[in-house]
C-alpha cells in the first residue's frame, strides 16, 4: 500500500533531520572516540648514538624529535609548577603540593604524546585541562584558570592533530575546543578561539602541502616507471630487429649454401670441403653478431660484447655473401658516404641486408641492384630485384623484416616505400642525416 503524501513528506523531513544530525555529530564522535590519526609520516629523523657506557640499554639510538618533545614537556611542567606554587603561596591557598603537581602535569603531560599519538594527546589534554582548572581556579590572581604553559601545550597538540588527522576530525577538535573554552572561562573564549583557529589552519595548511607533495612524488614515480617500461619495450624492439636481421640474413645464406654446395660439388670432395668451410664461416659470423646483440641482456657483472656495429663500410662483405648465395648483385655508391652518423650507417646497412635476405628467400638467383646515394642532408637506399627463379605470385615480401625496416626509418624520421615493381620487388628508403641521429 502506497503511503499518503503527508506521510511521504514527513519521512523526507525526518530523513533530512537525521542526516543533518549525523553530519553535525560525526566530527565530534570521530574526534572524541572513533577517529584515528594517520601513521607517522616517513621521514629521515636525526638520531644520535648513545655513549658506549649506555650501549646495554634497550635503545641503541635516541630519537631527537621525541627527545625534544620530552624536554619541552619537562620545561612546561617545571615553569608551570613554579608559577602555580608562587600563586598559591601569594593567595595563601590551603592546597597541598600534590594538588599543584597534578595541575602542572595536567597542563603539560599530553605534549609528550603528540608526535606518535597526536589524537590521543589531544583527548588527554581535553580531559586533563578541565581537571587541572578545578585546582588552579582557586588561587590564580589573573582569573584565567589555566597557565601559559597549558596554552602552549594545547596549541602544539591541536597543531599536531591538524597535521596528522583528516579534516572532519580537525573540525571536531576545533568545535570541542571552542565549547570547552566557553564552559571553562567564557571571558577568554574569544582569545582561545582565535589561538585554536590559527593552530588548526596552520596545521591543515602543512597537511595539505605534505599531501600534495606526496601525490606529486607518487606521480613522478609512476612516470619514471612508465618511462622505464617504455624504454624497455623500445630496447626489446631494437634487439628483436637486430636478431631478425642477423638470423634472417645469415640463416638464409646458410640454407641456400647447404642446398647448393652438394649440387655444385657433384662428387668433388675438394669443392664440397670448400663449400662446407664457407658455411662454417657464415655460421661463425652469425654467432658472433648474435653474441654482440645479446650482450646488452647480460647482467652488470656479466660479459657484454662491445664489438662495433656494422655499417656501410661492410657493404662489400655483405654483397659478397649474397653473391655466394646465388644472387647477381650490382652495387652502386654515389656521394660521400664517409663520416655518416652511426645510426644512419647502421640503418642503411640493415635495410640493405634485409632486402638481400628477402631476395634470397623469395627470389633466389635473381639480379639485384643495390644503390646508395647521398643527396645533401639525406641518404637514399634503393634495392631492386627481379623475379629470379620463382613466379611473381611467390615473390611477395612480407614478414617481420619489413616491420623492422619501417621502425628503423621512423626512428630517424625518414620515409620508406616497399612493394612489387614489374616482376620483382623494390625497397626505397630516405634517411635524414643529422648529427644527433
Amino acid at each position: 500500500m502506497t503511503p499518503s503524501p503527508a506521510r511521504q513528506s514527513l519521512a523526507r523531513r525526518t530523513r533530512r533531520v537525521r542526516e543533518t544530525a549525523v553530519g553535525l555529530t560525526h566530527p565530534l564522535t570521530e574526534a572524541l572516540a572513533a577517529g584515528a590519526s594517520d601513521p607517522a609520516r616517513p621521514r629521515p629523523r636525526a638520531r644520535v648514538r648513545v655513549p658506549r657506557a649506555l650501549e646495554l640499554l634497550p635503545f641503541p639510538t635516541i630519537d631527537l624529535v621525541l627527545l625534544g618533545d620530552l624536554l619541552l614537556t619537562f620545561a612546561l611542567f617545571s615553569t608551570g609548577l613554579s608559577y602555580l606554587e608562587s600563586e598559591a603561596a601569594e593567595a595563601r591557598s590551603p592546597l597541598d603540593r600534590e594538588g599543584l603537581v597534578f595541575a602542572a602535569l595536567a597542563f603539560s603531560l599530553p605534549l609528550a604524546l603528540r608526535d606518535r599519538w597526536p589524537l590521543a594527546a589531544w583527548r588527554s589534554a581535553a580531559l586533563l585541562i578541565p581537571l587541572g582548572t578545578v585546582v588552579s581556579r582557586q588561587f590564580l590572581s589573573s582569573g584565567i584558570p589555566y597557565t601559559a604553559a597549558a596554552a602552549v601545550m594545547y596549541m602544539l597538540v591541536v597543531y599536531s592533530v591538524a597535521v596528522r588527522c583528516e579534516r572532519h576530525i580537525t573540525v571536531g577538535v576545533w568545535i570541542v575546543s571552542v565549547l570547552g573554552a566557553w564552559m571553562i572561562h567564557p571571558d577568554s573564549m574569544a582569545v582561545v578561539t582565535g589561538m585554536v583557529t590559527v593552530a588548526v589552519l596552520f596545521g591543515y595548511n602543512v597537511r595539505a602541502r605534505r599531501l600534495a607533495a606526496g601525490l606529486l612524488a607518487l606521480e613522478e614515480r609512476r612516470s619514471e616507471r612508465a618511462l622505464a617500461a617504455q624504454a624497455a619495450l623500445e630496447e626489446r624492439a631494437r634487439i628483436a630487429r637486430e636478431l631478425h636481421d642477423v638470423v634472417a640474413h645469415h640463416m638464409s645464406v646458410i640454407a641456400i649454401q647447404a642446398e647448393a654446395v652438394p649440387l655444385q660439388a657433384s662428387g668433388d670432395a675438394r669443392r664440397l670441403e670448400e663449400g662446407l668451410k664457407e658455411i662454417r664461416a657464415l655460421s661463425l659470423a652469425a654467432m658472433t653478431e648474435m653474441r654482440r646483440v645479446l650482450g646488452v641482456l647480460r647482467e652488470e657483472d656479466g660479459y657484454a660484447d662491445t664489438a662495433p656495429q656494422p655499417g656501410l663500410g661492410r657493404l662489400e662483405e655483405l654483397v659478397g655473401t649474397a653473391r655466394s648465395a646465388g644472387l647477381t648483385v650490382t652495387l652502386k655508391l654515389i656521394g660521400d658516404l664517409m663520416g655518416l652518423p652511426t645510426t644512419v650507417s647502421l640503418s642503411a646497412y640493415r635495410i640493405a641486408q634485409e632486402s638481400l635476405s628477402n631476395a634470397m628467400r623469395h627470389a633466389p638467383g635473381s639480379t639485384v641492384l643495390l644503390k646508395i646515394v647521398r643527396y645533401g642532408p639525406e641518404l637514399h637506399v634503393q634495392v631492386t630485384n627481379n623475379a629470379g627463379h620463382r613466379s611473381p605470385e611467390e615473390s611477395g615480401h612480407m614478414g617481420h623484416g619489413l616491420i623492422g625496416m619501417r621502425e628503423r626509418v621512423s626512428v630517424l624520421g625518414g620515409k620508406l616505400w616497399v612493394g612489387p615493381t614489374g616482376t620483382g620487388f623494390a625497397v626505397t628508403a630516405i634517411l635524414p642525416i643529422t648529427e644527433d641521429a
